[in-house]
Parts: C-alpha cells; sequence; structure tokens
C-alpha cells in the first residue's frame, strides 16, 4: 500500500521516463512537474490564505484546438490536492478560459456505465435515489464547481413511458441523464461482453474455457450488444450536447462510445478513461474483436489510464495489432493523433478527517472499541470480486494463525465484501468459496464467546465505515491485479 508521498514520489519518476508524456519541449515542464510544483507552492501559501487560495495548472491545447482549461484545487476541502482521475485533469474546470480572457463555466458529460446515484422504485411514477459507491463517484465528489451532466444507466429496469418519465424528472434534479437499457441488453452486454470477457481479460484472467462453437456464437451475439448498447449511450448524449461541450467517456463499458460520438459530429471533443489495468499486448491480442475495439477507443481526441504501463500497453497494442505508429504523445493514424497520458485517481480525503467529529461516528467508535478491546483489529474492504484476493487474504489470516499460537483470541479480522455482479455464476462460485473459508476458521478457532473473522455480504455506510477505519490497527489491500485501488488512500 503507497502512501501519498509515494505516489508524489512515482509521479515524479513517471514525469522524468522517456515515452508517453505531452512533452513538446524538454525546456518547458510537463503537466506532472507543474502540478507537483504548484501543489507545494499551495502547502507554504495555505496558512496565508483567508478563503481558500484557488491555485490551478493549465494543460495548454490537450485537445488541440488552441483552447486552454484550467483545473482549479477548488475549496479548503482537498487538503493534500485532489487528483481527479483522467480527463479531469485537463477539463474538470471552475472556468473556461477564451481568447477575449472572460470566463465562464465549462460544460462536461460524465459518460459512465452507471449513474452516480441508484434508482428505486416507489410507485408508478415515484423514485428514491440514492448515491451509489465506486471509484468515479469517490473521485469527484469533492469538485462540483463545473457545470457538469451525468449520462448513464440507473440500474433498473423500466419499460413503460410514465416510469422513464418520471425516472428522467427526478434524475434531472440530480443533474443526471438515464439511458434506458432492457433485461435482454443488460444480460448481453453488461454480465456477458462487458464482465464475463472483458473484465477477466483486462485483469490477466483466461477467457471462458466453453465448447469452441458456442463460445463463438457467445461472443458474437455479446458483441453485437455491446456496440448496441455503446450506441444507445451515444443517442442519448447527441440528443443532450451542445457545441463547447467536452464528453468524458468511463471504462470498458464504453469503449465503442468514442467511435459512435465522433461518426455523429467529428467536431465534439471526446476523451475515455479506462478504470481497470490495460493488458500486454500479447494478453489483448487474444480478445475477439480487438482490433475493432481499439480503433473505437482511438477515435477519441484523449485516452487516459491510471499508470504509465497501462499507456504504454496500450500504445503497444495499437503499433503491433493494428500496425500504427506510437509516439511519444500517443498514437498517430494516417495525420489523426490520439493524444494518450497516465492521469492518478484520488479521494476527498479531508471529507474523512471530517467525518471523525460528527457525533453518529464518535459513537459508533466507542461502541467498536468497546465491543473489540483487547484485540487487534485487522480491516479489509472489497467488493467480492474475482480479482481483489479475498479467498488469499482470509487463507493468510488462518496461516497467521497456525504459525502464531500465541495471537489466538487477541485479533479479528473485519471483512466487508461488497456483494457484485451476482447475476454472473464465476461471481456466486466465488461467494460460495469465500463463506466457506470463513466458516471452517471460524469453526476451526472461534470461541463460544468470539471468533477470529467477521465477515458481511453488503456495504456500510459513510458514518460506519469511517469509524471502522478509526479503530482499525492494520488495513489489508490485496488485491491480485487492480486499476487504482481507492481503499488504499
Amino acid at each position: 500500500m503507497e502512501s501519498i508521498d509515494d505516489t508524489q514520489n512515482n509521479l515524479q519518476l513517471t514525469v522524468q521516463t522517456p515515452g508517453i508524456r505531452n512533452n513538446h519541449d524538454s525546456a518547458v515542464p510537463s503537466r506532472l512537474e507543474r502540478l507537483l510544483r504548484e501543489r507545494e507552492l499551495r502547502k507554504s501559501s495555505r496558512s496565508q490564505a483567508n478563503e481558500g487560495i484557488r491555485d490551478g495548472y493549465r494543460d495548454s491545447d490537450v485537445f488541440g484546438n488552441g483552447t486552454e482549461l484550467c483545473l482549479s484545487d477548488g475549496d479548503k476541502r482537498t487538503q493534500e490536492g485532489l487528483v481527479v482521475e483522467g480527463l479531469a485533469a485537463a477539463v474538470l474546470s471552475n472556468g473556461f478560459e477564451r481568447q477575449d480572457g472572460r470566463s465562464q463555466k465549462q460544460r462536461l458529460l460524465v459518460v459512465a456505465n452507471r449513474l452516480p446515484v441508484s434508482a428505486i422504485r416507489k410507485g408508478e411514477d415515484s423514485w428514491t435515489l440514492e448515491v451509489s459507491v465506486g471509484g468515479l463517484v469517490s473521485a469527484l465528489l469533492g469538485v462540483n464547481e463545473f457545470e457538469a451532466r451525468w449520462i448513464g444507466w440507473a440500474g433498473v429496469d423500466v419499460t413503460d413511458e410514465i416510469g422513464q418519465r418520471s425516472l428522467t424528472e427526478a434524475l434531472a434534479e440530480k443533474m443526471c441523464i438515464p439511458v434506458f437499457l432492457d433485461q435482454e441488453i443488460v444480460h448481453s452486454y453488461y454480465n456477458g461482453y462487458c464482465n464475463n470477457i472483458l473484465w477477466p481479460l483486462f485483469h490477466y484472467l483466461p477467457l471462458p474455457q466453453e465448447d469452441r462453437l458456442a463460445t463463438t456464437r457467445s461472443f458474437q451475439s455479446q458483441f453485437a450488444a455491446y456496440k448496441e448498447a455503446n450506441q444507445m449511450f451515444a443517442d442519448v448524449v447527441n440528443e443532450h450536447y451542445q457545441e463547447g461541450d467536452i464528453v468524458w467517456c468511463h471504462d470498458y463499458h464504453l469503449m465503442f462510445l468514442p467511435k459512435c460520438l465522433k461518426e455523429h459530429n467529428s467536431e465534439m471533443k471526446v476523451g475515455w478513461f479506462l478504470h481497470t489495468p490495460f493488458p500486454s499486448s500479447e494478453i489483448h491480442r487474444t480478445l475477439p474483436s480487438r482490433s475493432e475495439l481499439l480503433r473505437a477507443v482511438l477515435a477519441a481526441d484523449l485516452v487516459g489510464f491510471h499508470t504509465y504501463d497501462y499507456a504504454r500497453h496500450f500504445v503497444s497494442a495499437c503499433t503491433r495489432i493494428l500496425g500504427l505508429e506510437g509516439t511519444p504523445e500517443g498514437v498517430e493514424d494516417q495525420g489523426k493523433l490520439t493524444r494518450v497520458a497516465a492521469f492518478p485517481i484520488g479521494i476527498d480525503s479531508d471529507r474523512f478527517v471530517r467525518a471523525l467529529e460528527l457525533p453518529a461516528v464518535k459513537c459508533l467508535i466507542e461502541e467498536l472499541q468497546e465491543r473489540f478491546a483487547g484485540r487487534k483489529v485487522m480491516l479489509g474492504v472489497d467488493r467480492l470480486d474475482m480479482i481483489k484476493g479475498i479467498p488469499q487474504k482470509i487463507l493468510a489470516f488462518e496461516k497467521f494463525l497456525e504459525e502464531n499460537p500465541d495471537w489466538h483470541g487477541k485479533v479479528v479480522l473485519l471483512q466487508i465484501a461488497v456483494p457484485t455482479r451476482t447475476d454472473v455464476p464465476e461471481y456466486q462460485k466465488l461467494t460460495c468459496q469465500v463463506h466457506e473459508i470463513v466458516g471452517r476458521i471460524n469453526g476451526r478457532f472461534g470461541t463460544l464467546t468470539a471468533v477470529p473473522i467477521h465477515h458481511l455480504d453488503r456495504s456500510l455506510d459513510f458514518p460506519a465505515l469511517c469509524a471502522l477505519y478509526a479503530v482499525t490497527d492494520v488495513a489489508l489491500v490485496t488485491s491480485l491485479r487492480d486499476g487504482m485501488n481507492l481503499v488504499s488512500y
């Protein structure tokens, strides 16, 4: 688990590494160098600020059209400097600087598979909206000084006209715009191509081994549904797009979206950001329709990844599979340059610090301290996913208990495993496997009054999570392979 300082050191190394970066002249400081330098300036001058210092950096001409976009550091909530992922480093701003020097808010269309809120139907025309959890929501939670619209699926199947209209009106109050996907599309596009093919492959897991003919048919039908779903997202974007908007597409669910948008309007400014690892070209080569997906992503103006390695893998796949030319700035195809860069993700850490002063959190902290008095607390917070290493973490804890009998009754592992993709058979098997391991270990090392592992198959609200973090002695982040895990932050 890296500290923030380690992350900054890694960023400095990345700046000095030749390859994927946005430098036109070695004498001109890169975007990351400016970010790090101005972060230090903000820290040194923060004590003199009266109402918060609004520093930022400017990544000139990131879209190649002479437009300069500024990223504001916002208010005093971001003490360590909120690093927003992907395209945010270039386009999330509180001001859009025009040639005449005047400033106005930049409109940003954030397009993701899921909206930042979940919809629950309460009646024919009434809905309840709850804030969702996830990396993108966490990263953008503290940044609100720009005019943004979220476009995505609300997570529910709404087929009637009254339900669609009422949900659209309810989401409009949250600056959200729904994409309505039916169950058949969701099954083939989301559960199928996205989570049964792309997700495992991007995390270096082999493709499903089925009968060859059945697999071919499955790939073809699921990829067709994937393209259809991406076009449905594009139709909603095109309906709400206004001239000058910037469209920010997210993750492996929407790799085809940049192409759909550019075919409709070649002047649209489009960015695409991947929240997972991007595998080496040799792994990506095993994916059916690999070339079509790469070309669809290359339709974007800017392509972002979490790390330099993922960006390098993408460029390598484009050069080796498509035969295109890789440059220090990205990938060039017949004169068109798609810029490729690494943008680390971050969180609003001050939000957690402030939460410790809430009465509800203080009360929960006292209860937990009393409950686990005399025992060291180890904590794991993960989605119940194949790549999070939950079985390996629990088995390692069992080995620790085997080799250290003096610790029996003196340590407890709290594992929060949020269910995800419950319709996918592999995830159902993983759930059963984890439950079996936890039951066996608790039966082996537990007593009548205490068990070594507390396992929860659900998410916790924010106050409960903050209280858990506050009483924890050791946090375990054990992903086998991951994009940028925010639990460590």
